[in-house]
């Protein structure tokens, strides 16, 4: 994309795309929390157990069994891309709704 602008406004105009630059750039390279990424795993894997447990006591809440997989699979997904609060809320949301599949 050139800058068609002359003299001090073309000077401007590429500070301001380089300054936009690098806020975006910013925001993608910060560290993730190792509590959050620890939190998002030990949640799945124990979201994953409660599900599995729950299919093999039966389907008496059904519907909470599918839309609590689906729950942990988008959870699943935000954890590969970095996402440990989505991920860890998902996984809460998934294991209510395990929890009133079982009846409790």
């Amino acid at each position: 994309m050139k800058i068609m602008a002359k003299g001090k406004y073309r000077i401007a105009a590429t500070a301001g795309a380089m300054a936009l630059g690098a806020v975006l750039l910013a925001g993608c390279s910060g560290k993730a929390n190792p509590g959050q990424a620890q939190a998002c795993r030990n949640g799945l894997d124990t979201a994953w157990s409660e599900l599995k447990q729950a299919e093999s006591d039966g389907f008496r809440g059904a519907t909470d069994i599918v839309a609590a997989s689906s729950l942990l699979t988008a959870a699943e997904t935000q954890e590969k891309f970095g996402k440990y609060p989505n991920c860890i809320d998902k996984v809460q949301r998934a294991r209510t709704l395990i929890r009133q599949a079982r009846g409790g």
